[in-house]
């Protein structure tokens, strides 16, 4: 069973006095963050899946009683990358990788009709073009892409659940190394598809800067796993490399753990688990029932 260190309990303080705080709009109502159950083809619960979400704004308390129930009864929490606060280790893996001389200015590296786009978005948040120089493609959308977030990563669900649970009881699926690693093997030419794809999700999203993380609060996570809401998604090479491919690898790992290890709490980001590709619908094709309770 999950116990919270003495540190952790210390950071569930400081969550439930953000908590006091007024909520943003759009996170008035009861929070009802993604939760499933997963029962072997016997009816045994075997574990649970949680939507994470990276970054929220100051003031939305999201942890509920059914979530709670989960880390009372879970023997282990299985995560996308551990050590989210080593800040030194994070910026070593993501530079020993995203740096090439002599890369063509960002503007060269997208379809002419998406470079007024990028122009309005680097004005939007008052980023100066050099500020990709050196960085390989995939690199300069992943940064860019940071622009556009609107809450805070120390507000981030899997952040909170980490610091819940002792380290030894933490499971990375890739670690930040591996994740980086799927972004650099990607074709020059995905690669710009990618930075095409953040510029035109971020001109979309200025129109609603809140609209995801508020969908997430309420567990409207079923449109994040759909082309039409998703530039990314919508590109069949990048749903496959960055999404629909790794939710394979990840169930089969998964499928192994859930036979050998006692009820993990499985938490990954919120699109993992929705449409036929996500990992509920993976597990449930391997014998699993999956059911929604939150």
């Amino acid at each position: 069973m999950i116990r919270p260190t003495a540190f952790a309990l210390v950071a569930l303080l400081a969550l439930a006095a953000c908590g006091k705080a007024d909520p943003p709009p759009g996170f008035e109502g009861p929070p009802s963050p993604a939760l499933f159950e997963i029962s072997s083809p016997g009816g045994a619960v075997e574990g649970w899946m949680f939507g994470t979400i990276h970054s929220l704004p100051d003031g939305v308390a999201w942890e509920t009683a059914a979530l709670e129930g989960v880390l009372d009864r879970a023997d282990l929490l299985v995560v996308e990358v551990r050590d989210l606060d080593d800040a030194p280790a994070l910026r070593k893996a993501f530079t020993e990788r995203a740096y090439t001389a002599r890369q063509p200015p960002l503007t060269e590296r997208v379809p002419a009709k998406a470079r007024d786009d990028l122009s309005a978005v680097l004005a939007e948040h008052d980023v100066a073009a050099d500020t990709f120089a050196g960085l390989e493609t995939w690199a300069a959308a992943l940064t860019l892409a940071q622009y556009a977030e609107t809450g805070e990563a120390a507000n981030g669900a899997d952040r909170a659940l980490i610091s819940r649970v002792p380290r030894e009881k933490v499971v990375e699926l890739e670690g930040a190394a591996r994740q980086l690693e799927v972004f650099d093997r990607l074709p020059e030419a995905e690669q710009r598809d990618l930075l095409a794809a953040v510029i035109a999700d971020m001109a979309r999203k200025d129109e609603d800067p809140l609209r995801h993380a508020a969908d997430w609060y309420a567990g409207r996570i079923d449109h994040l796993a759909d082309p039409a809401t998703s530039a990314i998604l919508g590109d069949p090479e990048l749903r496959e490399a960055l999404y629909a491919g790794r939710n394979r690898e990840w169930v089969a790992h998964l499928a192994a753990l859930l036979e050998r290890e006692p009820r993990p709490l499985i938490a990954v980001g919120s699109a993992h688990l929705a449409g036929e590709d996500g990992l509920p619908a993976l597990l449930a094709a391997r014998g699993y029932t999956v059911r929604r309770i939150q």
